[in-house]
């Protein structure tokens, strides 16, 4: 994972401007969830903005598997892949960037 995503707000370069419009009732709950850890709402935004991002990302390439299924799962990628329509037009097909 790069660095980047792994740095808090303080760490990093204040260059960038989000502006959010929220309902009053939200932005009272982030207030007071914010004073409970004794944060600014900006720093408390970031911090669980952050922290739910890197989850996201981490729930794309990281899972874990009990040693049968790791097995299993090495002898599906192991395993030729059977041509079908679907991986045909697939291969036949320009990548998203080519487009």
């Amino acid at each position: 994972m790069s660095t980047a995503v792994m740095e808090t707000p303080r760490e990093s370069k204040k260059d960038a401007v989000i502006n959010v419009r929220l309902p009053t009732k939200l932005r009272d709950l982030i207030d007071s969830a914010a004073a409970v850890v004794g944060k600014t709402r900006t720093d408390f935004i970031l911090e669980s903005a952050r922290k739910h991002a890197v989850d996201v990302l981490l729930d794309q390439r990281l899972f874990s598997l009990e040693t049968s299924q790791y097995e299993e799962f090495l002898k599906a990628l192991d395993a030729p892949v059977q041509p079908n329509a679907r991986l045909k037009q697939l291969l036949a097909s320009k990548a998203p960037w080519q487009k």
